[in-house]
């Protein structure tokens, strides 16, 4: 290889990792704290919602509505966001896609795990519409009575992350 090569080479991947370090850092200071301050307040109903997308024909919504208990910031150090090998998103199973949802806020390299501050709200559930057809199974943290693997009832305490939700309609 010659010299112009590795130098070529070289600020190429440098290049390459200070996007994904930025990518990371755009992706985390983009969660502010609370981004509707109303929704922190207890006794507020909020809702986390999925699909709804497209112009003309629009995909299914489903929805999980509950009355706010508390929230609260915490400080955390986001984990290394889990992959399956030779798999895009896509082709995840329902188990591998509740592993990456989890761990949500997740960077893809360690030097870009940085301690942040991120708004968490605790609500009980109250109501829900969830996909049921095999294909939902890694589209979203809601799928056949579910949210992730916490089958939903009536009173179930979740905590989210606070950018998750908006007000009920």
């Amino acid at each position: 290889m010659s010299k112009r090569a590795a130098v070529f080479l070289g600020l190429l991947l440098s290049a390459l990792m200070t996007a994904q370090a930025a990518e990371d850092n755009m992706r985390l200071a983009g969660r502010m704290l609370f981004k509707v301050p109303e929704l922190a307040k207890p006794g507020t109903c909020v809702m986390y919602r999925e699909g709804g997308d497209g112009w003309i024909l629009t995909e299914p919504q489903y929805w999980l509505k509950g009355t706010v208990l508390s929230a609260m910031p915490k400080k955390l150090t986001p984990a290394i966001c889990p992959r399956v090998a030779g798999k895009v998103i896509e082709q995840y199973s329902r188990d591998e896609f509740n592993a990456l949802a989890k761990t949500q806020p997740c960077v893809a390299k360690a030097e870009n795990q940085k301690e942040v501050e991120i708004g968490f709200i605790r609500f009980k559930a109250n109501d829900w519409e969830t996909p049921w057809g095999k294909t939902a199974a890694n589209a979203g943290r809601l799928f056949q009575g579910h949210y992730l693997d916490q089958k939903l009832q009536k009173g179930l305490e979740l905590e989210l992350q606070a950018d998750l939700l908006i007000p009920c309609q």
